[in-house]
């Protein structure tokens, strides 16, 4: 049979739990409010889509197609190709030599 001291611990364990359940409980509303309302305040702080201004261009209307019309004398573009007077030389390096106190001897192997 359990004695006065069993119910007077088994009321205080009752509590303390209870006490730590409601705590957590309470933390779980503040935290989800706070990431509510950031959510919010992301939203809120988005800008508006641009609109652009309609362009004159809209208004025309297309060339009129001329069957056996003109074709373009121009000829097509070539890809480049570099000039004879490079192709032999040797290009310039960026940075000029290290001087003599910044070089290392070579490693030795082993």
């Amino acid at each position: 049979m359990p004695g006065p001291d069993d119910k007077r611990r088994l009321k205080l364990d009752l509590t303390i739990a209870g006490s730590l359940f409601a705590a957590g409980v309470v933390v779980s509303v503040m935290s989800l409010a706070q990431i509510r309302a950031e959510s919010r305040a992301e939203l809120a702080q988005a800008t508006q889509p641009l609109q652009g201004t309609p362009s004159d261009e809209q208004d025309k209307t297309p060339a009129e197609a001329k069957p056996g019309g003109d074709r373009p004398t121009t000829p097509a573009p070539e890809p480049a190709r570099p000039e004879p007077q490079t192709q032999g030389t040797a290009t310039k390096p960026a940075l000029p030599p290290a001087p003599a106190e910044k070089i290392a001897p070579p490693i030795e192997k082993k």
